[in-house]
């Protein structure tokens, strides 16, 4: 009896499927950049590097990668909200802190550039550099070129080989495929390691006022101390000191054909004088000035070795 019994027993075993009592492994619920990774608003990243013929950036009328949002710093959490296939990898729909604005399709990360993990892992840590070492930085991006998006000047050289273009290009448009660049308020998230908001719309309130309401030019200088920042939203202006500013734009004379976009050192005195010309100098972004004119801020962020929110 015991010897029929153990012989339906191994027959039984013998018929089950060898994955029948396998559990399918979870998909990871969040990642971790690995290196510089670039988050799109758009899943189609080779629509943007490369198009239907694999030849070009996808530029708007002005020139610029409108589907960039930000590069991710290596360390940059992310919550895995959707995944999608792709022809070479798999695209993941994400949200993470360090980029906390809204977004109406959502934004996209290509699995390549990141770890994924099933454990909510610690947030990426920020430490604040010493001002001399966020000046020294601002005075090296000098002459980087103006990428929208763009906050990691050296660039991604992996996005040639993971969208690899399908014609030889020049050097500008090898760098520009690779989004080497800056644009004004990631000149400032490179120089301070990330530690500073990503957007002037977050950056018209950090920190705290400098009182300079109906002030001239000259006066506003003696008031700003090093890294304090003229803002308003859509172009930010780091002082250097009371002699010189530096800034990334796309274009600073439209009037003058090509571009001479990219990261300037200026003379504040300048830097004000243009700025006067056409917005109101407020003490708070939430002030309106009379007749509806538009206006900037100048905000105090820095103070020794921490952030003041």
């Amino acid at each position: 009896m015991n010897v029929l019994l153990l012989s339906i027993a191994s027959l039984l075993l013998m018929t089950v499927p060898c994955s029948g009592g396998r559990k399918e492994e979870p998909a990871p619920l969040f990642c971790i950049a690995a290196r510089p990774t670039p988050v799109l608003n758009t899943p189609d990243f080779r629509h943007v590097f490369g198009g239907s013929g694999g030849t070009r950036l996808h530029r708007d009328a002005s020139g610029l990668v409108r589907e960039v949002e930000f590069i991710a710093l290596p360390d940059t959490v992310f919550r895995i909200e959707g995944t999608m296939p792709a022809a070479a990898s798999t695209i993941y729909r994400v949200s993470t802190p360090d980029y906390p604005y809204p977004a109406r399709k959502g934004y996209f990360i290509d699995s390549r550039f990141v770890t994924p993990v099933h454990d909510e892992p610690a947030s990426r840590v920020c430490r604040m550099p010493p001002r001399k070492d966020i000046i020294k930085s601002l005075l090296a991006a000098e002459g980087t070129p103006y990428i929208w998006g763009g906050n990691y000047r050296a660039g991604i050289p992996e996005l040639l080989s993971f969208y690899p273009p399908r014609v030889p290009l020049t050097q500008h448009e090898k760098e520009a495929w690779m989004l080497r660049g800056l644009d004004c308020s990631g000149l400032l998230y490179e120089a301070t390691g990330g530690c500073t908001p990503r957007n002037t719309s977050s950056l018209i309130t950090f920190g705290e006022p400098v009182a300079i309401a109906n002030l001239p030019a000259d006066q506003i200088i003696q008031k700003v101390e090093p890294l304090d920042i003229l803002v308003w939203k859509g172009h930010v202006i780091i002082v250097l000191d009371r002699e010189r500013a530096v800034e990334s734009r796309n274009d600073y004379d439209p009037e003058r054909e090509g571009n001479q976009g990219g990261v300037r050192i200026r003379t504040l005195k300048d830097v004000l004088d243009e700025t006067l010309r056409n917005r109101i100098p407020v003490d708070h972004y939430g002030e309106y000035p009379a007749g509806g004119k538009m206006k900037f801020v100048v905000r105090r962020w820095y103070k020794g070795s921490h952030l003041n929110y």
